[in-house]
């Protein structure tokens, strides 16, 4: 067993390298944590930057918090993680950062719930927006749990984003998607529009999720339930119709590509 949870160890500090590297956090930002058995959760310490750990650094808890070894605090979030644990014998890592585009539609107040990309569908299906509550305190992961049972990603408003999976590296790459899917959401809305898949192509990505055995329901929104089969560009507002751009806006855009495509004659 202390082997096991050497490497588990070695993982959670191999994840948390990624998740800085990638800039899903700054400074000492963000937690990571794995279930290792029915009384035991390992997770990221307080105060040390997730680029920058040490196998010694990671903390085991008890799921009443207390910790059972290691010098330093765990994370002050670590009260979420083990209600995640609790809420979804299934799941057994949690990863929490603050990607720079999940975190931008969490402050903005968008949710991400379209079915838009098919791999997203099928490994995420829709991401809900949470509400706001103060991190460190019950308040910041009770307005998760009515949502927890059928997602297994979420953007915290005004914060960050969270996402939870099977093991270390299965919620680390939900990370990784929900920021990848954000990214391109972000672009598509500022060059012109995000276009929504319709009820048809979504029910056969669903059929996909069941046959690689995701029983998560998830169900993201489809052109149809949302009345238009386009999410507006930033500059319509998210609540808008979608439009074109206008003559000066195309004009401007037609100059820019004109000065950058002279600068690499």
């Amino acid at each position: 067993m202390q082997n096991s949870i050497h490497a588990l160890k070695r993982d959670i500090v191999e994840v948390g390298r990624r998740v800085y590297n990638r800039g899903y956090v700054a400074s000492n930002d963000g937690n990571i944590s794995v279930r290792v058995d029915e009384k035991r959760v390992l997770i990221t310490p307080t105060g040390v930057s997730k680029g920058f750990m040490k196998v010694e650094d990671i903390i085991l808890v008890d799921y009443d918090g207390n910790v059972l070894s290691g010098s330093k605090k765990p994370s002050s979030e670590v009260f979420m993680h083990l209600r995640m644990y609790k809420e979804r014998p299934d799941v057994n890592s949690v990863c929490h950062a603050h990607p720079i585009h999940a975190t931008g539609f969490a402050v903005a107040g968008i949710p991400l719930d379209q079915c838009v990309l098919p791999e997203v569908v099928v490994a995420l299906g829709s991401i809900p927006l949470i509400a706001y509550g103060t991190p460190g305190t019950a308040e910041f992961f009770e307005p998760v749990l009515p949502y927890v049972k059928n997602h297994d990603a979420f953007l915290l408003a005004n914060h960050g984003a969270l996402t939870i999976g099977k093991d270390l590296f299965n919620a680390y790459h939900k990370m990784e998607t929900l920021e990848h899917f954000a990214h391109i959401a972000f672009v598509a809305m500022q060059v012109g529009s995000v276009h929504v898949l319709n009820t048809q192509q979504v029910e056969k990505l669903y059929e996909l999720r069941k046959r690689f055995g995701i029983t998560t329901a998830g169900e993201c929104k489809t052109c149809e339930s949302e009345g238009t089969c386009q999410i507006p560009s930033a500059g319509d507002g998210p609540l808008q119709a979608a439009t074109t751009l206008s003559p000066d806006k195309e004009a401007m855009i037609a100059q820019v590509t004109r000065a950058v495509l002279n600068q690499l004659k």
